[in-house]
């Protein structure tokens, strides 16, 4: 492989420089005296073979510069991480981030402090693994400065340089490292790199839960998710990624079977919930949002009842009154990965379960028919209602207007004043 340059392109990644948004942004900021370089993901999935997200730009241009030029060129720019010379230039409503080169002058496993560039290769050489040090000029060539393209070509994950060097610069690596192997690996993780993570895995405990919680979610949701968290439990790294988690890897491997087999998406918050019988500290400990935590709540409260092999129809609609739609066919794959049942099994009780989760069940009853029969607003009323929603829920939800009224009479008897 070539030390600096290589000529070697990709069709595809050559494509990304035909873009009209990319080839005016790389036209503007390759100027007399300035270079600018597509980088990173782009460049490595282009190669890849795998659709391209976002494209990032790296230039020897200053930020206040890109900054100005953006304006002259009539785009949006937003310095949203210019201390770390991070402009994004937003294109017809498409954003770009604008990255002058950089150098690190200060690493601590957390954080950097980075003095600016005009190196390339120097900005390469800082970057996590040989494929991402990949960069894509406009003439064409991709220059590769550690045998990137290789690596890319064999879906190898190897960091720049000293695998534990790259890792005391930042800890977060770890969980990186395993998260591309299960998006971009091939075969086995590089031993070098797997090993340099195990010996510095406590390290994990220095970084804010929720830099953790964005690589753990995005390792769930990759294709090769279980294989490589079970790796990573094997070498002690789980622990302290999720300190006084236990972590269940079956049933997130039959999760994601089942996933598989009913051709679901990767769900990475569903797998979360697999991971572990114990959410009750993962809110906290990962930073997750409310909505998170209360779908990885209702999914584990239902899931040993939504997980039997035959769902009864007076079951499957007390489920998903109770669980709400969306949380039934949670806490059914949830139990369904815990009882090791059947992708046939799942896919029978959803298609049965279908016209449930369209058009759910209504609770019955309101205060307006409860006040008819002489219950004043109040303390009563509320308990009145819940009375008549239990008996409700024990006859099997009945539909029957006239079974719902007798069902509010008994609950207004049986309600003490």
């Amino acid at each position: 492989m070539s030390p600096a340059s290589s000529s070697r392109s990709n069709r595809a990644a050559r494509a990304l420089l035909k873009r009209p948004d990319v080839a005016a942004l790389l036209g503007a900021l390759n100027t007399e005296g300035d270079e600018a370089r597509i980088v990173g993901g782009a460049v490595r999935d282009a190669l890849m073979g795998r659709s391209v997200g976002d494209i990032d730009i790296a230039t020897t241009m200053l930020p206040d510069a890109v900054m100005a030029l953006a304006v002259r060129q009539g785009w949006k720019a937003v310095p949203t991480g210019v201390a770390h010379g991070t402009i994004t230039v937003i294109i017809e409503g498409l954003p770009f981030e604008v990255t002058t080169l950089r150098r690190d002058v200060e690493t601590d496993g957390r954080h950097a402090v980075v003095a600016f560039s005009r190196d390339f290769r120097e900005d390469a050489m800082r970057r996590d693994f040989t494929l991402n040090a990949l960069s894509l000029s406009q003439d064409g060539v991709v220059h590769d400065y550690a045998s990137g393209l290789e690596d890319a070509a064999e879906g190898l994950i190897r960091f720049m340089g000293d695998a534990e060097a790259r890792i005391r610069e930042d800890y977060l690596r770890i969980l990186r490292f395993f998260r591309f192997h299960a998006s971009h690996g091939v075969d086995e993780p590089d031993v070098e790199g797997e090993i340099a993570c195990a010996r510095l895995a406590t390290g994990l405990q220095q970084l804010s839960r929720e830099r953790i919680r964005q690589e753990l979610l995005k390792l769930l949701a990759a294709p090769g998710a279980k294989t490589v968290l079970r790796r990573m439990d094997m070498l002690g790294i789980t622990e302290p990624m999720l300190p006084g988690i236990a972590i269940d890897i079956g049933t997130l491997d039959h999760l994601a079977f089942i996933e598989m087999r009913l051709k679901r998406p990767a769900d990475a918050i569903l797998r979360l919930a697999a991971l572990t019988d114990a959410p009750v500290g993962l809110q906290a400990l990962l930073k997750l949002s409310n909505a998170e935590a209360e779908r990885l709540a209702v999914a584990h409260a239902f899931a040993t009842e939504a997980g039997v092999e035959t769902l009864s129809p007076a079951t499957l609609r007390s489920l998903v009154f109770r669980a709400g739609a969306a949380g039934f066919v949670d806490a059914r794959l949830l139990g369904a990965a815990r009882q090791r049942l059947s992708s046939q099994c799942v896919r029978r009780s959803l298609r049965a379960a279908a016209p449930l989760l369209a058009d759910p069940p209504v609770n019955p009853f309101r205060s307006a028919a409860a006040t008819a029969l002489g219950v004043p607003p109040g303390p009563r009323m509320g308990r009145v209602l819940k009375a008549a929603t239990a008996l409700w829920l024990q006859e099997g939800l009945p539909e029957d207007p006239q079974r719902q009224d007798l069902i509010l009479q008994s609950a207004v008897l049986g309600t003490p004043a």
